[in-house]
């Protein structure tokens, strides 16, 4: 169905439907409603500036999310499912207007147990952090936008974050235990999936099922110390993030590095890092910090800011200058900036990180995230790029690849054309199966695309 069809629709009759689920149709809400961080790309406006839903109903719990999918079925209504938005890659932006399903009112904490916890789609990850942690355990990982960000939109959507140091990614084995998903069917039904399962539904942008509810491993809730130190060159500060990474006796949350001028984009900071740093921002245990400050005396690395745990939760948050955020901050006061995410492959000398370092200079300036990959801590990045033209943009791509580094391309709303490549034939099926008429978040999936 394309967004002309959409327009064919009675949607008066729809809403009677609907009956007493919460129906937005003030067309600046519905507006607002349709957007995620696109923005960040400036490819990615020019696409989806003008794609905008048609309504947007917002069920407070299951039963009224698997009416609204009958209903939308019945109508054959296009259905693009929302949490708080945060993404950055137009997700959850209708390509074909349609029903907004915004599921931030379910929010539900079923339980709470050692080591797991059972949740609504709705619930956001620093409400239930708070919550688990009175009971000694946290969640193992979460993106920058912590705060807002709800757990079904970032098992839907995210990859990883603050804690992939230590867990690695959501795709990991172990990283997700359940997820209860309503499907698009004529009698919509309610699947639960465990095990490898859940990996027919996660990361699919919502593509091929309704989540509802999720159940996740969580980890111990260490009292984390949130510093930065800064360093007398980036190559410096970068072989210092591999070298924390590398030492398993020292527990960390977080590694990230930023070449100068990046943290001078930091407002909330600038009293704290002197101008022209080159940086870590880093989250460590505190019982760690003793060897931790051996190893940073080895790289001549010298501590800017220091809060402890106890005053966690208080100001500023050092994750929030860390992954995406790091391009927000950037953007807020350059809005021509853009971004890359790139994988270098392990290395513990940092060879190809370094000659990109070179390589671009200020055009790329070098923002790297250490995570977990099967085992190994290796270099992520988000390099802020100093945007031109889109052929210069993708000369930049092309040329990490050539040279061995893999592109997540952030500028684009194909699935497969991101960090997947290809798509998942698991999730084509399961799609084929729960959502027969293609009414979930169309247009995002190429090969969905082209087999109708």
């Amino acid at each position: 169905m394309t967004a002309a069809a959409t327009r064919s629709i009675d949607w008066d009759s729809l809403v009677a439907a609907l009956g007493e689920i919460e129906i937005i149709r003030d067309p600046v809400q519905v507006a607002r409603l349709s957007k995620d961080y696109y923005s960040y790309s400036p490819l990615l406006r020019a696409d989806l500036d003008d794609k905008v839903a048609d309504l947007v109903v917002r069920p407070a719990n299951e039963a009224e999310v698997m009416k609204a999918a009958a209903v939308c079925v019945q109508h054959r209504v296009p259905v693009t499912i929302r949490g708080a938005g945060t993404g950055n890659y137009g997700q959850c932006v209708p390509l074909r207007g349609g029903v907004v399903l915004d599921l931030t009112k379910l929010q539900a904490v079923k339980w709470v147990k050692p080591g797991m916890a059972r949740v609504e789609a709705g619930v956001k990850l620093a409400a239930l952090d708070k919550q688990t942690r009175e009971m000694g355990w946290e969640i193992r990982m979460a993106p920058s936008t912590y705060r807002t960000a709800t757990i079904g939109g970032f098992i839907g959507g995210g990859s990883g974050g603050i804690g992939s140091i230590t867990y690695g990614q959501l795709r990991d084995r172990g990283n997700l235990l359940a997820l209860r998903v309503v499907t698009m069917e004529d009698e919509p039904q309610v699947i639960e999936l465990r095990g490898d399962d859940v990996y027919k539904v996660a990361h699919a942008w919502g593509t091929n099922g309704i989540i509802t509810e999720l159940e996740i491993p969580l980890g111990p809730a260490y009292p984390w110390t949130e510093l930065v130190a800064t360093f007398p060159d980036f190559m410096t500060a970068a072989r210092f993030g591999q070298a924390l990474g590398d030492a398993d006796g020292i527990v960390k949350k977080l590694i990230c590095i930023c070449a100068a001028p990046i943290s001078d984009y930091f407002a909330a900071l600038r009293t704290m890092i002197p101008v022209g740093s080159h940086c870590a921002l880093l989250m460590v245990a505190e019982p760690c910090l003793e060897p931790f400050g051996e190893l940073l005396k080895e790289f001549g690395g010298t501590i800017c800011y220091q809060k402890s745990a106890q005053e966690s939760g208080k100001g500023v948050a050092i994750g929030e200058f860390t992954w995406n955020h790091t391009t927000l901050h950037a953007r807020s006061v350059d809005p021509s900036l853009t971004y890359l995410q790139t994988l270098f492959p392990a290395d513990k000398d940092l060879k190809l990180v370094e000659h990109m370092y070179h390589h671009f200079g200020d055009e790329v300036m070098m923002h790297l995230e250490f995570i977990r990959v099967n085992g190994v801590v290796l270099p992520a990045a988000l390099q802020l790029v100093r945007y031109t033209t889109a052929d210069r943009l993708y000369e930049i791509i092309h040329y990490h690849e050539d040279n061995g580094a893999f592109i997540a391309n952030p500028h684009t709303y194909i699935i497969e054309d991101g960090g997947r490549k290809v798509m998942d034939p698991a999730q084509m099926q399961f799609k084929a199966m729960v959502d027969p008429y293609g009414l979930l978040n169309p247009g995002k999936i190429r090969a969905w695309e082209q087999q109708q």
